[in-house]
């Protein structure tokens, strides 16, 4: 039996394939279109996925796609009826993309895959809490999923035992831990959905100092980690930002204009934003741990990703372990959802082999090596293909030598970390790599921390931390033996006092509280990668290295070989290797410090459009030529009911053949009609909806209000109303 998993519509738009209850594949749509957190319906990822697993559309028996749209819908129509007169804006936007693709889901999967399969639909919440248990190597857990929104739920959970997941309690929108979060990205100059990590990495260079100011005017929390959002000073229910303007007021300052200069007093609001989110997901988690009943716990939603947050949860003496979904956000939810329909919907037992279901996360497609010296050839760059003992061993030593590398090797990884299979490369023993790497190779911000990658054996030797960590989700400490000693004068240093990266002898990857996020690669999962390592400590300082995603600011990782020498090409690293072959940077082909644009989204017109197109536009024309007087023989309406005949009859019997048509005309039509939509929606929403939503406030009361504290979950393992998209 084969299952497909889809998630698309918001951000990161993914798909999965389980066969006979093993996960073979899984990937993002963004690696194939290039463009960041592609939400677009994920066709590029299905194909590939099937085509990774020698597999054709026809092979597929049942399709589960993440969450319930007319849920979400019903959350979207309650926010307008809470919200107007205000949010007209973001009505006229958002409704012609609910009727075109988010609540045509069932008929896009059909028609992409070519026949009629059976399509569930388990809630948002669901499909995070199967990606995280069901993949964890656990028989029993705790739950905990934590994001922007999902439905209605913004928080959830419950227990997962044996095969199933079940969540007892949730928090709802608009009350938000995520959209706190992405208010204080916005606020701080980042863009949401994208820019959290940086606030994460920004943090450890101030001081909490607002703690008590956000947890005075903008969230309440209760000892159980519910809270409930102060709303008055948000802006994401009806305008276009996500903090208020009264943020600056609150915090004593101004909203940061993106890229402008970054000052102690940024650094210090990001700090407190981060110990309230700590603070927050410590309580969550000691309450869903505690209403279990069991020491164990697995994570999954965005906030999830906060490896910060998590590397203090396993100092909690009530936890004794701790698994996180490595694609905690909306594109682990494509994994989610099969995972749920294999396991609920289909009965199927699980793995009792102990180990998490991901392959080590590399699930997505390779390349041959023809591909690679194709993409090197077509960029005018020389190759070698030395052999694996040569290649390890050139690779090395030109680490040791302090140059950068890309790395690309096999299948390439799920989820938003490079694990070894597309990443770039430094010797974190020199201190300026940090500062080359962010500056000359991936060209963002200089405060942007990276990754170490150790061997899973020696983790505890490097750092304070004595598990491994594969998919590079915890922060800890590094370990007391690998800081250097220090002197009187060093001692005598005031103010940053961020001698803990000077002193340490990794200090590219220490971050300026003496933290790093840690990957370890264990030699049966990785084995070139971890033979690296090795390579690397045989003649460099130690067998760690600094590992970072392959892919320059604003674009994707790099998937494919042309991907991975466009953006070589575009950079400051000194050499790439693709699978097989080494490439050294010819002397005459300095960084562009351009990056490549993405492809041309490809056109996608189905029979249906095409049948839209022609039927209803020709009966269009033909009533147009009756009104200009086509029965009476007036050259004009006989012109317009001529041309709807020549579309209404392809239109009804031999769609296919208007595509060319369609085609030309269709630039000019989204034109209109966009331009038609915004004109009828604003008049629908300043005629009828703003009178029906006053008057219903006035009757009933504010839609959105809700019972604080954790809610019951109605069918909370989804299995209720799973071929319902509500």
């Amino acid at each position: 039996m084969v299952v497909l998993g889809l998630s698309a519509f918001y951000h990161d738009a993914a798909a999965a394939l389980i066969v006979d209850g093993r996960v073979v594949a899984a990937a993002q749509e963004e690696r194939f279109t290039r463009i960041k957190h592609d939400p677009s319906f994920p066709r590029r990822a299905i194909d590939a996925c099937l085509d990774t697993a020698g597999l054709t559309a026809a092979d597929v028996g049942l399709v589960a796609f993440y969450e319930k749209p007319i849920g979400k819908f019903d959350r979207v129509l309650e926010t307008v009826m809470a919200t107007a007169p205000r949010g007209r804006t973001r009505f006229v936007d958002a409704i012609p993309s609910w009727f075109a693709d988010k609540l045509r889901v069932e008929a896009l999967i059909h028609e992409h895959l070519g026949h009629d399969v059976r399509v569930v639909f388990p809630p948002h919440h669901v499909s995070h809490a199967a990606a995280a248990f069901l993949a964890s190597p656990f028989e029993e857990a705790a739950i905990l999923t934590v994001d922007g929104v999902g439905e209605w739920a913004t928080n959830s959970m419950g227990v997962g035992r044996g095969a199933r997941v079940s969540l007892s309690h949730e928090l709802r929108f608009p009350h938000s831990l995520g959209l706190l979060y992405s208010a204080f990205t916005e606020f701080l100059g980042f863009e949401v959905n994208e820019g959290e990590y940086k606030v994460m990495g920004l943090a450890p260079y101030g001081t909490p100092r607002y703690v008590d100011v956000i947890l005075a005017h903008l969230i309440d929390v209760a000892a159980d980690g519910s809270y409930r959002l102060n709303l008055e000073h948000f802006d994401f229910l009806a305008g276009d930002r996500t903090a208020g303007d009264s943020f600056g007021d609150l915090l004593g300052g101004t909203r940061r204009a993106p890229e402008a200069e970054l000052t102690p007093w940024h650094m210090d609001v990001a700090a407190s934003i981060q110990r309230v989110c700590e603070r927050v997901v410590r309580a969550q988690a000691q309450h869903a741990v505690q209403a279990a009943g069991v020491d164990r716990l697995v994570m999954a939603g965005g906030v999830a990703l906060n490896s910060v947050a998590n590397g203090k949860l396993l100092r909690e003496p009530w936890l004794r372990d701790l698994w996180v979904q490595p694609a905690a956000g909306d594109a682990g939810s494509a994994l989610g959802a099969a995972l749920w329909a294999w396991h609920h919907v289909l009965d199927r037992p699980r793995d009792p082999s102990g180990r998490d279901a991901l392959s080590a996360a590399i699930l997505g497609p390779s390349f041959t090596a023809d591909a690679a010296r194709d993409a090197a050839r077509s960029a005018g760059l020389a190759y070698t293909e030395p052999g694996e003992d040569a290649l390890l061993d050139d690779v090395a030593a030109r680490l040791a030598r302090g140059e950068v590398i890309g790395w690309v090797d096999g299948r390439m990884e799920f989820g938003p970390r490079a694990l070894g299979h597309r990443s770039i490369l430094a010797d974190p023993s020199r201190a300026d790599a940090q500062r080359r790497v962010n500056a000359r190779i991936k060209f963002r911000e200089g405060f942007r921390p990276f990754a170490p990658v150790v061997p899973a054996e020696d983790v505890s030797t490097w750092f304070d931390l004595d598990r491994p960590s594969p998919y590079m989700l915890l922060v800890v400490p590094v370990a007391e033996t690998q800081r250097k000693p220090t002197t009187p004068e060093d001692d005598a240093r005031t103010g940053l006092a961020r001698l803990l990266v000077e002193r340490s002898t990794i200090p590219a990857v220490t971050h300026v509280d003496g933290s790093a996020r840690v990957q370890t690669v264990d030699a049966g999962d990785h084995p070139r990668f971890h033979a690296l390592l090795r390579r690397f400590e045989r003649v460099g300082p130690s067998p760690v290295l600094l590992n970072t995603s392959f892919n320059l600011r604003g674009e994707p990782i790099v998937c494919t070989p042309a991907d991975a020498v466009a953006s070589f090409l575009a950079s400051g690293m000194d050499a790439l290797v693709l699978g097989d072959l080494l490439i050294a940077r010819p002397a005459d082909r300095a960084p562009t410090g351009v990056r490549p644009p993405p492809p041309a989204r490809p056109v996608v017109v189905s029979r249906r459009d095409l049948r839209v197109f022609g039927a209803v536009g020709g009966l269009l024309l033909i009533l147009a030529g009756w009104l200009f007087g086509a029965g009476s023989g007036h050259p004009i309406g006989v012109g317009f009911a001529g041309v709807g005949v020549l579309l209404a009859l392809p239109g009804l019997f031999a769609p296919g053949s208007l595509e060319p048509v369609f085609r030309v005309v269709m630039p000019a039509a989204k034109v209109l009609g966009r331009f038609n939509a915004w004109v009828l929606l604003s008049a629908v929403y300043l005629l009828v909806v703003t009178p029906v939503a006053l008057l219903r406030r006035r009757v009933s009361g504010d839609p959105l209000a809700a019972p604080a504290g954790w809610l019951p979950v109605d069918d909370g393992d989804g299995t209720r109303r799973p071929d319902r998209m509500y």
